[in-house]
C-alpha cells in the first residue's frame, strides 16, 4: 500500500522550500523503495528550487543519498530488503548506442522509477535528478540503488552519489591524472576538493588549489592540495606556471564553471595539457578564445558529467577507499541537519560557509 512520508518540496520558482507529506507508492517492476538515512544538500537542489533546470514544479528535492532498501518490485534480482545502498542519478540502460559502444557513463536512456510520487492531493512530483531523497522514503529504479559496504556511515556515504563522484571522477576518469602529474583545481568547494582528493589518490606530484577564499584554500590542504593560490589578489595563471617550472599544469580542473575561470584554466595548462570542466555554467554564458591558441597549444578540452562514472563500478570502490582511510569523506560533512533546515542550508551554501550540509533522517 502507498506510504505517506515527510519530504522537502519546492512548490514554485524561487519560493522557500516546505516540508510536506507526500505519497510514495510501493515499487513496481524494476523499482525499489528506499528508506533514506542521509542526503546531502547540493547546489543542484538549489538550481531546481530557483527554476534554473526545469519549470516542472512542484519538485521533490534531494539526490545525494544513502539508505536501506525496504522493498523491491517484480524482476529485481540483485537487490533485497535490508541492502545498504547509495543512490545514483545515472543508471545506464545497457542497450542505447552509447552503452553498446562501451561508454555507459554517457547513457542516453538512463533509468528512473516509472511511477510518480505525489502530493496528498495527487499532484505528481518532479524528482530532482530522478531521485527525490529529501524524504523519509523514496522510489527509484533498481539500477539507481548501488549496494555498498554497510560499515560506511550514511552521512558520508551518500555524498559519493553526486558531488564527490563528480569531482573525483573529473580528475581520475576524465582528466586521467597519473603518477607524477601536476594538477591545478579552480574552485575549492565540495566538487573541487573531491577533484583534489582524486588527484592525490591517483599519484599527482603537485596539486595546486585556486580559489578567492582563504578559508576554502586552507580546507583544500586537508584533501591533498600541496600548494594554494588566492586568485583575488594574484594572477592565477602566472602563479600556477611559477609552481610548475614555468610550464603550466598537466591537468587543470575548472570546478567553478564560469567564462573567466575556464579561460584561466585554458592558459594555466602546459602545452598539450588537459582542461576539464566539471563546474556547471549558466545556460547564457559564453566563452571566447583565440582560435590560434586552440590550434597551437594542443592538448584536450573536456567536460566531465558526473565524473564519467559508472556507479555500479565506482561507488563500491570509493566506499572501500573511505573505509581504508584513503578518501576523507568525513571531511566533506560540515554539519548534519533535519528536513526542516534545508532552506537555511541553502543560505549557508550561498555564503560559502559549508562544504556540505547533510540531512539525517
Amino acid at each position: 500500500m502507498p506510504h505517506e512520508v515527510r519530504a522537502v518540496v519546492a512548490a514554485k520558482r524561487g519560493a522557500p522550500v516546505e516540508v510536506q507529506t507526500i505519497v510514495v507508492p510501493d515499487p513496481g517492476p524494476g523499482e525499489v523503495l528506499v528508506a533514506v538515512q542521509a542526503c546531502g544538500v547540493c547546489h543542484t537542489d538549489l538550481h531546481y528550487r530557483e527554476g534554473a533546470i526545469s519549470e516542472d514544479f512542484p519538485f521533490l528535492l534531494g539526490h545525494e543519498a544513502a539508505g536501506v532498501v525496504e522493498a523491491v518490485g517484480a524482476g529485481v534480482a540483485d537487490l533485497a530488503p535490508g541492502d545498504y545502498v547509495v543512490l545514483a542519478w545515472r543508471a545506464p540502460c545497457g542497450s542505447c548506442r552509447s552503452c553498446r559502444r562501451g561508454r555507459p557513463w554517457y547513457c542516453f536512456d538512463s533509468r528512473n522509477a516509472t511511477q510518480p510520487m505525489t502530493l496528498l492531493d495527487g499532484t505528481p512530483l518532479s524528482t530532482a535528478l530522478g531521485i527525490g531523497a529529501f524524504a523519509e522514503k523514496t522510489l527509484v529504479a533498481a539500477g539507481q540503488a548501488v549496494k555498498v559496504d554497510p560499515s560506511a556511515r550514511p552521512e558520508a556515504a551518500g555524498l559519493i552519489g553526486c558531488g564527490v563522484m563528480a569531482g573525483y571522477g573529473a580528475a581520475v576518469h576524465t582528466g586521467a591524472v597519473g603518477s607524477g602529474d601536476t594538477v591545478a583545481v579552480i574552485g575549492c568547494g565540495g566538487v573541487g576538493n573531491a577533484a583534489i582528493a582524486g588527484a592525490s589518490i591517483a599519484g599527482a606530484r603537485r596539486i595546486i588549489a585556486v580559489d578567492i577564499d582563504d578559508r576554502k584554500l586552507d580546507g583544500a590542504t586537508r584533501f591533498g592540495a600541496t600548494h594554494t593560490v588566492n586568485s583575488r589578489g594574484t594572477d592565477p595563471i602566472e602563479a600556477v606556471r611559477g609552481l610548475t617550472g614555468g610550464h603550466g599544469a598537466d591537468v587543470v580542473i575548472d570546478a567553478v564553471g564560469r567564462p573567466e575561470t575556464y579561460r584561466q584554466g585554458f592558459f594555466m595548462r602546459d602545452l598539450a595539457g588537459t582542461l576539464v570542466q566539471v563546474g556547471v555554467p549558466d545556460p547564457d554564458m559564453r566563452i571566447e578564445l583565440p582560435l590560434i591558441e586552440l590550434f597551437s597549444r594542443g592538448g584536450a578540452l573536456k567536460s566531465s558529467w558526473y565524473g564519467d562514472c559508472l556507479p555500479s563500478r565506482d561507488f563500491p570502490v570509493l566506499i572501500d577507499r573511505y573505509l581504508s582511510g584513503r578518501l576523507d569523506l568525513d571531511g566533506f560533512v560540515t554539519e548534519t541537519i533535519a528536513l526542516d533546515e534545508v532552506e537555511a542550508a541553502f543560505d549557508k551554501m550561498r555564503d560559502g560557509t559549508v562544504l556540505r550540509s547533510v540531512v539525517v533522517l
